[in-house]
């Protein structure tokens, strides 16, 4: 009976990992130069989503392509980041995000706008469910900055419950009507 419940909770766990859907954003390429040549090494940038608003990232090294996307997914899928959408398809709010050099803006839109974003940008919202939004990255194009800039932003994304609770006000009173995506 408890070998069935632990295979039980592994199935489940390795279904978990299944669902996740995964982007590879960057593969690059390092060489040092040693006595006998060069040794070439990789670096992989992966996001990670289920496609319901749960996103992460992660960066793995390795000596071949393959074990460094592995490590990169392994990374991502231990850290994801839960953020809240309106309606399941855009953000409540337009928020700035800030990290080094990169700096980004995303911006909800309306139902039937589309994903308009940069391929890094992109990929991120891609495996996140997000069906409409507006984003433009503002400074450096750096793929390791932008998405660390993007998770910044997420960082900042707050529900209309949670400003209510911040005002210690009603979301009647706030808003005039409860907005979509909330309930009451």
């Amino acid at each position: 009976m408890k070998e069935n419940v632990q295979r039980e909770l592994y199935s489940n766990f390795k279904n978990k990992e299944k669902e996740l859907m995964k982007v590879t954003v960057k593969v690059s390429r390092v060489s040092k130069v040693v006595k006998g040549g060069k040794r070439f090494n990789f670096s992989a940038l992966v996001v990670v989503g289920d496609g319901k608003g749960r996103c992460g990232f992660g960066s793995g090294k390795a000596k071949e392509v393959a074990s460094a996307v592995k490590k990169a997914t392994d990374q991502a899928s231990k850290h994801l980041v839960r953020v809240p959408l309106k309606d399941g398809r855009t953000f409540f709010h337009d928020t700035l995000g800030k990290y080094g050099a990169g700096e980004v803006c995303i911006r909800s839109a309306k139902k039937g706008k589309g994903v308009i974003a940069g391929g890094t940008m992109r990929a991120i919202f891609d495996v996140m469910g997000v069906q409409d939004v507006v984003s433009k990255i503002l400074r450096s194009a750096n793929p390791h900055n932008v998405v660390r800039a993007t998770f910044e932003a997420f960082k900042n994304m707050e529900t209309p419950r949670i400003v209510s609770r911040k005002r210690d006000k009603k979301l009647s009173e706030i808003f005039g009507k409860v907005p979509s995506g909330e309930e009451a």
